[in-house]
């Protein structure tokens, strides 16, 4: 077991939030990451860490994921601790969540449960807690299959259940009639988005998402730049409610922002196919402005997971602003926001401060380019139509 600075033994009477963290090196070269990830997101679920549990493995056991000898570290941990919760930086099928559950006499859940658990805590808009409750029971639709042994005898036929059904298939049926009437309110949502943009559309306003790595500073910007006042903290999935106002840029007028709800490396597949209709708002925006902690040593991997997810929803192919947020905190002082452009002229990259301020004007010289690149593509859009019409 490793001394993670918040680790620590914790008695049985205190011990309902503390959890054992279980993070094993698979050779993928990024385990020491991965699992500092973990404790953040633990820390971030107000979980206590008693221990860390690290290991190295060719592959995942079929029956624990750990192996039986890491299994037994895991039970001396918990005894040691007095800790009542499991957490495995890993997917666990359900098979495997039960044998470990049997074997250590405590709740065991993977990262997908815990990053679930986070968003059903920080979703506040009755949207943003239907598309949080959508992805928790397609997860756990999951663990109807064969987790759950203990619901597959026969029980009688009064109320819901027929005549033979088993509690199994009631549950089952139960989930899937739910699932129904979420996806059925979120389309209504959806709609609801789906007019709002064609009415931006028709008045020509350009249409600016910010994206990013969670806690990279999103909606600290965000609140700079729209004089806002989104919530912020410095914690993982801080704000997951996307929030969209209006920026007035002199002399070019208006523009729709949207803050939107941070990534994270192995986002379940089940949350961004539960949030795909908010990030809509990122498919269908003309820029986005993409920002990263630049202070982060692993700031290049997370440029690319951020990538890999606007590439799953479609949105890979918008331009992008990088904005390298939190120079305050490697710059020294006096030091200048810059920026660079590409070959084609337009701005690239700028580096800011959104906490000081530090480099957001440059940020909004960046949105007044795009609005005039905007306005003179749909001048040649107009010209080349009208040609046609003769």
């Amino acid at each position: 077991m490793l001394d993670y600075p918040a680790a620590r033994t914790i008695s049985a009477g205190t011990a309902v939030n503390a959890a054992v963290l279980v993070s094993l090196d698979l050779r993928k070269g990024d385990s020491t990451e991965s699992l500092e990830e973990l404790c953040r997101l633990a820390e971030s679920d107000q979980l206590e860490i008693s221990g860390v549990i690290t290991g190295k493995r060719s592959r995942p056991d079929p029956a624990t994921f750990a192996g039986s000898g890491k299994v037994d570290e895991i039970t001396a941990a918990l005894e040691q601790t007095g800790a009542s919760l499991v957490i495995f930086n890993h997917d666990l099928s359900p098979a495997q969540q039960r044998n470990l559950e049997q074997r250590l006499k405590r709740r065991v859940i993977d990262r997908t449960s815990l990053i679930l658990d986070i968003f059903s805590q920080r979703a506040k808009s009755h949207e943003g807690k239907l598309q949080v409750e959508l992805a928790q029971l397609e997860h756990l639709a999951t663990r109807l299959v064969r987790g759950w042994t203990h619901l597959e005898r026969q029980k009688g036929g009064i109320g819901l259940r027929g005549p033979g059904e088993t509690q199994l298939e009631t549950d089952r049926r139960l989930l899937g009639k739910r699932v129904k009437l979420l996806k059925e309110k979120l389309a209504k949502f959806q709609r609801q988005r789906a007019l709002q943009r064609r009415s931006r559309q028709r008045a020509q306003v350009l249409s600016v998402s910010i994206v990013g790595y969670t806690n990279a500073g999103k909606s600290t910007v965000f609140n700079h730049l729209t004089r806002a006042h989104t919530y912020v903290a410095d914690q993982l999935f801080a704000t997951l409610d996307a929030t969209t106002r209006k920026l007035f840029i002199p002399e070019h007028g208006p523009i729709v922002i949207s803050d939107t709800v941070g990534f994270i490396r192995d986002l379940p597949h089940t949350l961004v196919a539960a949030f795909r209709a908010t990030l809509e708002e990122t498919v269908q925006a003309d820029l986005l402005l993409h920002v990263v902690d630049a202070g982060s040593p692993n700031r290049a991997e997370q440029i690319d997971e951020v990538n890999k997810v606007l590439k799953e929803i479609g949105a890979d192919s918008i331009p992008q602003l990088l904005v390298l947020n939190k120079i305050d905190l490697i710059d020294s002082p006096g030091s200048t926001a810059n920026y660079g452009r590409d070959e084609y002229g337009r701005i690239a990259y700028v580096r800011s401060s959104a906490k000081t301020g530090e480099g957001l004007e440059l940020i909004k010289l960046a949105l007044s380019e795009a609005i005039e690149e905007r306005a003179l593509h749909g001048c040649a859009d107009e010209r080349q139509t009208g040609k046609f019409n003769e």
